[in-house]
């Protein structure tokens, strides 16, 4: 399916900007960790829905030319009210058929909002992506049209026809989240799978830890913000907490932590009731687990954003590890 893709904007940075990142670094990292996607987005919390047409089409324009992910943090209800998302995602389909000169193929590029929502597949950035196809060398074949049939000596032949190539890049998609994990036989008490534990849909507490596995961690596991979030602040935030309780353990001559049964399924509740209140769970994407034949359809990150979820992490050491068994080995 077409997704969505706007403009990196990636180039040269001046040494006046770099100098000023230098010099400002513990801020601008303040200033990340304080957004719901742990990154500098200028995350508005003003409802499209309320904002004239005028103005937010400006804003709109601005981020774009901006580019990157900032567009995500234009109106705090683009993805959670369906006519706000669809407002935006038409600014982009209007990029997009600004860009591409060929009107059949700019449709064929636009993604279909009966499909998904704007953003509610994996957004992608680019250099040039649209631009590509005004080139005269560059034909794009829609194979929901024109599915392919086999793959041939010379290239690929669709119901369309036959098409030559030098080289075929194919890109299958991926477990996310969960595929690592389940490659490994994780075994925890009374030798229970991971597997076998996580049948119906992974079941963590904060995405950190899982009931009937002492001391195993999983950094930006499912059921954290991980994924939507800046990764590097997700995953230091992580290691910090595991490092801090395996200091804490230490102090006190213990050797065992685990998430109790409680605190995972109140914690599994809040995810979904937060995924709930969103559009991302009506689409067929691999936050949801569906690009994997099989996979339990659950939405495996935490939606509620990263300063939320440092503050549920926080509350947690400063409550003694609460929904946590402290023991010794």
């Amino acid at each position: 399916t077409a997704n969505y893709s706007t403009p990196a904007r990636n180039g040269p940075v001046s040494a006046e900007t770099y100098a000023d990142w230098d010099a400002n670094r513990d801020a601008y990292r303040a200033k990340a960790r304080s957004e719901p996607p742990a990154a500098i987005f200028e995350s508005s919390e003003a409802l499209l829905m309320e904002t004239d047409a005028d103005e937010r089409q400006r804003e709109f324009e601005t981020r774009w030319d901006v580019g990157g992910f900032r567009i995500l943090g234009c109106y705090a209800d683009c993805g959670s009210d369906q006519q706000a998302n669809d407002i935006v995602a038409g600014f982009v389909a209007s990029k997009i058929h600004e860009i591409v000169k060929d009107p059949q193929v700019a449709a064929t590029l636009t993604p279909r909002t009966d499909l998904f929502a704007f953003a509610t597949k994996r957004l992608c950035v680019d250099t040039g992506y649209y631009e590509v196809y005004n080139q005269d060398n560059v034909e794009l074949v829609d194979i929901r049209a024109n599915p392919i049939e086999r793959i041939t000596q010379t290239g690929i032949k669709t119901t369309a026809g036959d098409f030559a190539f030098d080289s075929i890049v194919i890109a299958t998609g991926f477990d996310a989240m969960t595929g690592t994990l389940s490659k490994i036989d994780i075994r925890g008490r009374a030798g229970l799978s991971l597997n076998a534990k996580w049948a119906e849909g992974p079941r963590t507490y904060l995405g950190l830890m899982v009931t009937g596995f002492p001391n195993l961690f999983t950094i930006t596991g499912p059921g954290s913000p991980s994924v939507l979030t800046n990764m590097i602040m997700s995953i230091e935030q992580h290691v910090e907490f595991i490092a801090d309780a395996i200091a804490h353990l230490q102090a006190h001559q213990l050797g065992l932590i685990e998430a109790t049964a409680e605190a995972e399924e109140t914690w599994v509740a809040h995810v979904n009731e937060v995924a709930e209140g969103t559009l991302y769970t009506q689409a067929n994407s691999w936050y949801m687990g569906a690009n994997v034949p099989g996979k339990p359809r659950v939405f495996l990150p935490y939606i509620g954003g990263f300063p939320a979820y440092v503050e549920a992490c926080n509350d947690v050491v400063a409550n003694g590890y609460k929904g946590f068994t402290l023991a010794a080995a």
